[in-house]
């Protein structure tokens, strides 16, 4: 077993957590048992993930969304107070990370959708650093999108851009549509993320880059279980990634 403590204090250091301005609180925010000796990660922290980490037997949850964000109600209502409810019942620590579990290097959401569409960052771009970029052998949009839908089961939503040999490719998981223009500055050839909204279309047509939404859920399913797995083995702790299914 591991202390709670020792294990937050970790997850800071590892995640960087004092770089980033975020809309939310990173690190603990439920507390639960002081010793941890499982630990089940996930996307969201849903009800549904909370009742399989339950009858698993977690001692701690470790997800990329959590349950508090700036600007909410604030009342422990409804689906908040079932959350809640079942993770104090049972002493299960809440550890989210949201920004910081994009960033990461190695272990985050960019890094690792990256190694499953191998493709490798050699620069930074956009708000504090979040968007990825690299090049890449020269190919087409039919080949970039085939490799997206089959490593994350899933058809992408697609703008072509101008029909040119994607040499250099941005991307950012989740809600990122909004560093597409950042994308495009960067020099990208075509730009992946999680969501599409109404601008980016005229963008990609506009400048010829392509626009590539594979869904926020399916693009951030890598990032919690590498960090968990990773932690899991440093304190010697068994780790279980829960997939909740999610059409986004």
């Amino acid at each position: 077993m591991s202390s709670r403590t020792e294990i937050e204090s970790y997850l800071h250091t590892l995640l960087d957590v004092g770089r980033f301005r975020d809309y939310g609180p990173n690190g603990l925010q439920v507390e639960g048992k002081p010793e941890v000796n499982r630990i089940v990660s996930g996307v969201t922290a849903s009800r549904a993930l909370i009742e399989a980490a339950i009858a698993d037997g977690a001692d701690a949850i470790l997800v990329h969304h959590g349950l508090f964000w700036r600007g909410q109600d604030g009342r422990i209502t409804g689906w908040m107070k079932q959350r809640l409810e079942l993770l104090l019942a049972h002493q299960i620590n809440l550890f989210a990370y949201h920004l910081p579990l994009d960033a990461h290097a190695e272990l985050g959401n960019n890094a690792q959708l990256g190694l499953r569409l191998m493709l490798t960052a050699d620069a930074r771009f956009g708000e504090q650093d979040l968007g990825f970029i690299g090049n890449l052998a020269p190919m087409s949009l039919d080949e970039l999108t085939a490799r997206v839908q089959t490593q994350l089961a899933r058809r992408p939503t697609v703008v072509p851009g101008d029909g040119r040999a994607l040499k250099r490719i941005a991307w950012c998981t989740g809600g990122a549509q909004g560093y597409f223009e950042a994308a495009i500055a960067a020099g990208a050839d075509a730009f992946i993320t999680g969501e599409i909204s109404e601008p980016q279309a005229h963008y990609a047509r506009e400048t010829g880059v392509a626009f590539v939404a594979c869904g926020h859920h399916a693009s951030e399913r890598f990032g919690a279980p590498a960090v968990a797995e990773h932690v899991a083995q440093r304190f010697g702790m068994s780790h279980r990634f829960i997939e909740i299914d999610n059409p986004a």
